[in-house]
């Protein structure tokens, strides 16, 4: 196209072919904004954009931006996300995202009405939807889903505590959430895999978590100690292992979540030790380089998190 401009260099319309050939290589290059762009622009943008900005979310969550191209799933994605963040973090950020989505004309969901339910061993609100303008769904527990639910019908009550509890709240997130992943050795030793790209590494997890929990019903029924926490063990090794990539800051509502399980270890450890039996549990965290020596088949992130911290230990 600028063939002639090389041949006569001295030809004196030169510079204006330059200015009208720069012109027609912007032109190429632009893309323009359509009717049917503007008419389908989220109108939670505002929300979009100032969560990507934040320079403390990113920290914890790393730089990629949501992906949802409609409200109801951006407001879904973004709070799913801060789940993951410190609970302050988490608690300022929804504070933000409420004040952000009046200016647009939604209001909160303050009767609890436009909720997912995850089922669970109690009830709580884990984020609200919004009505008016933007009509959003939150996301709560449930005790009366757990009870309701076709797979906890199969045990007795009893033990329907326990799979409601360390099951099926897991299996119904990743349902609905596309960023989370897993890093269980036993089903895949070599990275943390997408449970939404993979669906045969999803069928494998699920299929993993759902045979420890039959073992630990067995073990309790033989009543051995050790059987018990060992058990135990790779039970609470499947829950930590399912991630979001960056894990979730230890203190955020999804670590707190994953803690249950710990707490019900230590018990189970707790019993061994009363059984006379020599039995110490200990959780690494920290510096990498001052825990290395006790850990083996570590695998790496390279985003999110101090450099050198370790972001979640699953075993």
């Amino acid at each position: 196209m600028n063939q002639p401009l090389v041949e006569y260099p001295q030809y004196p319309g030169n510079d204006l072919c330059e200015q009208v050939l720069q012109e027609l290589h912007t032109l190429l290059n632009h893309t323009p904004v359509t009717q049917i762009d503007i008419h389908n622009k989220p109108k939670l943008i505002q929300l979009h954009d100032t969560f990507n900005s934040d320079l403390e979310l990113n920290f914890y969550l790393g730089d990629t931006p949501p992906q949802s191209q409609d409200d109801d799933d951006l407001w879904n994605e973004i709070h799913r996300k801060l789940l993951c963040v410190p609970e302050d973090l988490a608690t300022s950020s929804r504070k933000c995202a409420l004040e952000m989505v009046q200016k647009v004309g939604a209001t909160e969901d303050e009767d609890y009405v436009n909720l997912y339910h995850l089922p669970f061993i109690r009830d709580e609100i884990i984020y609200p939807g919004i009505n008016g303008a933007v009509q959003a769904r939150g996301l709560s527990l449930s005790k009366e889903a757990s009870l309701k639910s076709d797979i906890a019908q199969v045990y007795n009550y009893e033990y329907v505590h326990l799979l409601t509890g360390f099951v099926l709240p897991y299996i119904k997130l990743i349902e609905i959430e596309p960023d989370l992943h897993h890093a269980l050795k036993s089903v895949f030793s070599f990275d943390v895999v997408s449970l939404d790209s993979q669906p045969e590494q999803c069928h494998l997890y699920i299929e993993a978590l759902s045979d420890r929990l039959q073992r630990i019903k067995k073990y309790e029924e033989n009543t051995d100690p050790i059987l018990n926490l060992n058990a135990w063990i790779d039970m609470d090794e499947a829950i930590h292992s399912l991630v979001f990539v960056p894990p979730a800051e230890r203190y955020s509502w999804w670590g707190k979540l994953q803690q249950e399980s710990r707490r019900i270890l230590k018990k189970v450890a707790d019993k061994a030790i009363l059984a006379g039996h020599d039995v110490k549990i200990r959780q690494l965290s920290g510096l990498y380089a001052y825990i290395c020596a006790y850990s083996k088949d570590d695998l790496q992130l390279y985003y999110g998190g101090t450099p050198g911290e370790i972001l979640t230990y699953l075993r």
